[in-house]
């Protein structure tokens, strides 16, 4: 980072739901490093005590909440306030991926993508706008899969067009508050979800071969683009959605 982005979240506050690994955790600890506070959610209290400790505790709060559960929002949005006042930004990252055919998406699975990916989103961002003052951001996860058809996205992707339009329409109903909202859409990215050392050789490399970078993205490249999109420095973007691929949907490789 350059010495004028050092600095660009001090004396703020981010919630970043999901964050105890891949995106989430790359994000929690570019911001906290750019001197915000953090709180970061996950369903599993083991590994969010990790990311907290990874992370180096004093300035983030690990909280345990299911994005899909309302109660649990509530609660948490009751600790924010309780220990920070307030919200500045908002990365709602949480998500689920369930890749089959779609003949073999069975009611569960349905149930599991919506309520994750999108009803969790809405009500993460719907139970925190109270907390954000004029000037406070919203940066939703979408994918780059709501830009191109694939045989077993038909689910997955269809929750992230959803959350593009969300974050579209927000925009629009948020802006009379003064809070933007915008998305970003990771290509291949390295982790937990789709981690590249764990695919099948020929998978991994056909996935590289459709990337005009011919790599796999980083969870800090995506990172760096939630920290822009959060920050004064993209005041005037809004409604976007940051596409972060290497290429992927936009340009055909060599």
């Amino acid at each position: 980072m350059s010495e004028s982005t050092t600095a660009r979240y001090t004396g703020k506050t981010v919630l970043i739901t999901g964050g105890t690994s891949g995106m989430g955790l790359a994000t929690a600890r570019r911001l906290r490093d750019e001197g915000a506070r953090v709180v970061i959610t996950g369903r599993d209290r083991g590994r969010l005590d990790a990311a907290v400790e990874e992370l180096g505790g004093d300035a983030v709060l690990g909280v345990t909440a299911d994005a899909a559960d309302l109660t649990a929002l509530d609660a948490l949005m009751e600790t924010v306030r309780a220990r920070h006042g307030g919200l500045d930004v908002v990365f709602a990252n949480a998500g689920v991926g369930v890749f089959k055919p779609s003949a073999e998406i069975t009611e569960a699975d349905f149930d599991l993508a919506v309520d994750v990916n999108f009803k969790g989103v809405f009500f993460t961002v719907q139970r925190a706008v109270p907390l954000l003052p004029p000037g406070g951001s919203v940066i939703i996860n979408a994918s780059w899969t709501l830009h191109r058809g694939g045989s077993l996205l038909s689910l997955y992707s269809a929750t992230k067009a959803a959350v593009h339009n969300l974050a579209r329409t927000l925009a629009a109903d948020l802006a009379p508050r003064g809070i933007r909202v915008n998305s970003i859409s990771p290509g291949y990215i390295d982790t937990p979800m789709y981690p590249e050392a764990d695919l099948p050789a020929d998978v991994a490399a056909a996935s590289r071969a459709r990337v005009p970078a011919h790599r796999f993205g980083r969870p800090a490249e995506v990172a760096a683009a939630v920290a822009f999109l959060g920050s004064a420095e993209a005041a005037y973007v809004n409604g976007q959605d940051l596409v972060v691929d290497g290429g992927l949907v936009a340009a055909i490789p060599d």
